[in-house]
């Protein structure tokens, strides 16, 4: 299949550039198989329970297992869980994998689960939302464990399918059993190490430099996956061109996000090849509308308090514009914050409120703002593909109404934590849903807290409720019910713009084979050579 066509791309001198900027094949020559590999940012740590950023699960999913695993298809199938099922209302019942060995020779029991569970539920964790109702996990001997919850929960392996089994020994040895405060610039032993019972094993981690794995030849699932791979190497090249360059020099056999102008050069290309497929993940902008005064407003009050400067913002952006211009059609316009691979998605949520500028102009005229004002949008430089064009467009765009944005573009790792530590105004962030459940969207960026990622500050008891009956309601038509009622109250309150769900877009080497999955994570145990 061809991709459509693109500007040309100069890359003549960055080629040269290139030979300096990267040093991707140090330690390359023992292995027999060894995969060069770059994206544009870097995992945010090698904590596996620290920071839930797609990135930094994918990292801790080639190095960690967990219960459940989801595979290339994103289905959930056994991972350090052979079985499972619930044996009353509020008990699950797991049977966990015989023979299973850490990276350091140890055993694998019951007790690392009750502790990784007990870690990923720990104040500093980020990952206490996918596993909010268990309230306990019993061991019942070495390789059986029961996990109750608060209520009945149908979706409790879909949640454990992203909580990382670590060694309980290995964690108490080097003083990390509580997971690293990022929000607090905290550094552990477990930010730069790691001990999984994983495909690969951690054999350096430079962060911002370079992570290097190497196969574990003791994994379990050796004989259920290829797991062709003996070396891995990553280098976070942030340069659209240099990455580009890497891998058409042949540096890199592997470009997680290549820039959608250079998709055609690269596919024209002997020896590359080109993949594509929708992405579990939709791009949106978020209001902080839960302070009274704005930190970069040039007004007393929250215009964002006021549901019609919100409407407004979204009858501003023209995402069709953003989709044909920014994204090259690499993208889909998206109405709601969640994609249509998630449990609860309907076409007709998705369904957009109109671009509409002369709209937009009077509701910011009703609410008060008939000359607009001036905000700071935050946006990453180095997490989704082309992030920074993004919000330059939509600060052009909210331009036109009245409303006049100056954009801070930054590092993921100076981003995120604005949001977790409510720090921004207005901000961009994109969305995956590893549960493949709409409970998963609600949680995090609709339930109200004071820190984490639902950076708008909106606050209402019963959407907190709602979110918490769906994840232990067992009668499905009527939690299909409630997830869809659920969607309706959020979506009408327009605390997010909506922008687009992705398209992921993969360049590689044409001498292996990888399926893509549609959560970005580059299965390696699957890839094989031809």
């Amino acid at each position: 299949m061809k991709l459509r066509s693109t500007t040309a791309f100069a890359a003549a001198r960055v080629l040269a550039v290139a030979a300096t900027c990267l040093s991707v094949t140090t330690m390359s020559a023992a292995a027999e198989n060894v995969l060069r590999w770059a994206a544009q940012g870097d995992a945010l740590t090698m904590d596996p329970m620290s920071a839930s950023e797609a990135p930094t699960i994918a990292a801790s999913r080639k190095i960690y297992d967990s219960l459940v695993y989801p595979d290339k298809d994103v289905k959930f199938v056994a991972g350090l869980a052979t079985s499972w099922e619930p044996i009353g209302p509020t008990t699950w019942e797991f049977n966990l994998r015989q023979g299973v060995k850490f990276h350091d020779g140890s055993d694998f029991t019951a007790e690392d689960v009750k502790f990784s569970i007990e870690r990923a539920k720990s104040e500093t964790s980020d990952y206490q939302g996918y596993i909010e109702s268990v309230t306990g996990v019993t061991i019942v001997d070495p390789m059986t464990v029961h996990i109750e919850t608060s209520g009945p929960n149908p979706i409790l392996p879909n949640q454990l399918a992203t909580i990382f089994i670590m060694s309980k020994a290995w964690s108490e040895a080097n003083d990390v059993t509580q997971p690293q405060d990022r929000s607090a610039g905290e550094e552990t032993f477990a930010v730069r190490n790691a001990m999984g019972t994983g495909p690969y094993k951690l054999a350096l981690r430079e962060p911002g430099i370079r992570t290097v794995l190497e196969k574990n030849p003791d994994w379990w699932g050796a004989g259920e996956y290829p797991h062709e791979l003996d070396r891995i190497e990553f280098t976070p090249i942030s340069n659209p061109a240099t990455r580009v360059a890497a891998l058409l020099s042949g540096e890199i056999d592997f470009l997680l996000d290549p820039p959608t102008q250079d998709l055609a050069r690269i596919e024209n290309t002997p020896g590359l090849q080109v993949k594509q497929v929708a992405q579990v993940r939709t791009i949106f902008l978020g209001m902080n509308q839960g302070v009274d005064k704005l930190l970069t407003a040039n007004v007393d009050e929250n215009p964002f308090k006021d549901i019609r400067v919100r409407q407004a913002i979204y009858h501003a952006i023209d995402v069709n514009a953003i989709q044909r211009k920014v994204m090259r059609g690499f993208a889909i316009p998206a109405g709601v914050v969640t994609s249509p691979a998630v449990h609860g998605y309907s076409e007709e949520l998705d369904e957009r409120l109109a671009y509409d500028p002369e709209k937009a102009r009077t509701l910011l005229a009703e609410a008060g703002y008939p000359d607009g004002f001036s905000i700071q949008l935050d946006c990453p430089n180095d997490r989704y593909i082309n992030d920074e064009a993004i919000c330059q467009a939509a600060v052009a765009m909210l331009a036109k109404v009245g409303i006049d944005v100056s954009l801070s573009a930054i590092s993921k790792t100076l981003h995120f934590p604005k949001i977790h530590n409510r720090e921004t105004d207005f901000y961009m962030l994109g969305w995956g849903v590893p549960t493949l459940d709409s409970h998963f969207a609600f949680s995090y960026l609709y339930k109200s807290a004071d820190e984490g990622w639902n950076g708008t500050g909106w606050v209402d008891p019963e959407v907190d409720a709602m979110t918490d009956a769906i994840e232990v309601e067992i009668d499905l038509a009527k939690r299909d019910q409630m997830i869809a009622d659920l969607w309706k109250n959020v979506d009408d309150n327009v605390n997010y713009v909506p922008i687009h769900h992705k398209v992921i877009v993969w360049a590689m080497s044409d001498k292996f084979d990888m399926p893509m999955s549609a959560d970005n994570d580059p299965r390696f145990r699957y890839l094989t050579y031809r």
